[in-house]
């Protein structure tokens, strides 16, 4: 039985993993501040369509949820992949997972305009959606180097 050695680059993943973090805090206080703009009560999770209707503040708060909730759905596979890439390749981890997060900035900023079309300003779409494909790749070949060296 071969045993992993943990790399001493392990601080840049390691680093870009708690970045999320910084990501989802960011993305919690938007739709907050939206939320209170838009008189939307706990529990309702988005603004019904006669209030989106009625009320451009009540339309940001529905992007703005969106762009969090869409980036909770991608944020297992980030940190699954980005934990399981850095075991061999962890610059390349860390660098995935950074223009990941970036592009989720940036994503974020552009949705809560209101406007959704501007989510992909700065092609923060594509970033994204290729630094997702990067990490389920990189994360899938790091198994199968692992599953080689058995």
């Amino acid at each position: 039985m071969s045993a992993i050695t943990i790399p001493k680059d392990v601080a840049y993943p390691a680093a870009a993993l708690v970045s999320t973090f910084w990501l989802t805090v960011f993305q919690t206080i938007n739709v907050g501040r939206a939320r209170r703009r838009a008189k939307i009560p706990y529990p309702q999770l988005y603004a019904e369509k006669a209030e989106a209707a009625a009320s451009k503040d009540a339309v940001i708060f529905n992007c703005a949820q969106r762009a969090h909730q869409n980036t909770l759905e991608y944020l297992p596979t980030i940190i699954t992949g980005t934990l399981i890439t850095s075991l061999r390749h962890p610059i390349l981890a860390a660098a995935l997972c950074s223009a990941w997060v970036a592009s989720r900035f940036l994503y974020t900023i552009g949705y809560s305009t209101g406007d959704p079309a501007k989510r992909n300003n700065f092609f923060s779409g594509v970033i994204g959606s290729l630094g997702w494909f990067a990490i389920v790749g990189t994360s899938t070949w790091t198994v199968i180097e692992l599953i080689r060296a058995l």
